[in-house]
């Protein structure tokens, strides 16, 4: 039977991720902001890596180009196609983000106010967002919020629940989970199947 679904492409000019000397600058970069040096042995979080190559997988809610790992990517054009087929429409609102993106991000919560304890109850810190790992999703469908608790009231919320393990996806931070991140009900993840 022959897939419904578009090929990946091959070698598009993905976003670069950083080398180990990059990587260990940006850290220190984060660390100087103030995030706690015990931040992943306390949360119970692991470093991620980004991949070396990032697949395009379309546009966001707001037409930016989104990137996945290989087998990620694969995954989520199956579950998409799959909720289609059921009549729920999943779309993108974030997928990889690099360890840079993200010091970014904590740079602009700092500056707008927020500190560094609440930014990190909803953002991981640099080095241990799943994002990072060219693996997670954040998602939202028509008619409701992107980044918002109301997800969970969506049809598509309750289509992942019941469809996305299919797939390989996993809610990531559900309430009260054990690495004090806020609930998000958008937040998917991929986990190859062995």
């Amino acid at each position: 039977m022959k897939s419904l679904l578009p090929p990946l492409p091959a070698d598009i000019a993905a976003p670069a991720t950083a080398g180990p000397e990059q990587r260990r600058l940006l850290l220190a970069r984060a660390a100087a902001l103030g995030i706690p040096a015990d931040y992943g042995r306390c949360r119970g979080l692991r470093a991620v890596q980004e991949p070396r190559r990032l697949h395009f997988v379309g546009f966001d809610i707001h037409q930016r180009p989104q990137w996945l790992a290989r087998g990620a990517a694969q995954a989520w054009m199956r579950l998409r196609h799959a909720a289609a087929a059921g009549q729920v429409e999943l779309q993108l609102v974030s997928a990889f983000r690099s360890v840079e993106y993200q010091v970014g991000l904590i740079e602009r919560k700092l500056q707008r106010g927020q500190d560094m304890t609440q930014i990190l109850r909803v953002s991981a810190a640099p080095g241990y967002s799943e994002h990072h790992s060219g693996r997670a999703l954040d998602l939202t469908t028509p008619g409701f919020a992107a980044l918002e608790e109301e997800f969970e009231q969506s049809p598509a919320f309750r289509w992942l629940v019941h469809n996305a393990a299919k797939f390989g996806f996993r809610l990531s931070f559900p309430r009260d989970n054990a690495h004090g991140i806020a609930y998000e009900p958008w937040h998917w993840c991929w986990h190859a199947r062995g």
